[in-house]
């Protein structure tokens, strides 16, 4: 399994019907405890009973950015390892979080140019 989604349950459905499995969490811990079951390996508290893949499990890991703001140190901890899975924010179903940078905006305030 190459990808995998923690969010809203109704974008949890909509990532099914393209073929990627995700779990739906409602608040911080829960967030936690699937991501840390993701990142450590395929179990029951990551809501999937699911084999490790030979290649090492889950490659992409798409999340919202609600979740991500409740995961907060840990994810950045994860990132700035460097390990499988990579991680992708991406708007919930409520759309962007207010004051939140994209990657775009990163971009465009690291290398100063405003096209």
């Amino acid at each position: 399994m190459d990808f995998f989604f923690i969010g809203d349950p109704e974008l949890v459905t909509a990532f099914r019907f393209i073929g990627v499995e995700g779990t739906a969490v409602r608040d911080p811990a829960e967030a936690a405890e699937v991501f840390r079951g993701i990142t450590e390996g395929w179990n029951e508290t990551a809501g999937a009973v699911l084999p490790r893949p030979p290649g090492g499990g889950c490659r992409v890991l798409i999340i919202t950015e609600e979740t991500a703001d409740w995961l907060g140190d840990l994810l950045i901890q994860w990132q700035l390892s460097g390990n499988y899975p990579l991680v992708v924010e991406i708007p919930g179903i409520m759309g962007r979080v207010p004051g939140r940078k994209t990657l775009v905006d990163s971009i465009r305030e690291a290398i100063g140019v405003h096209v």
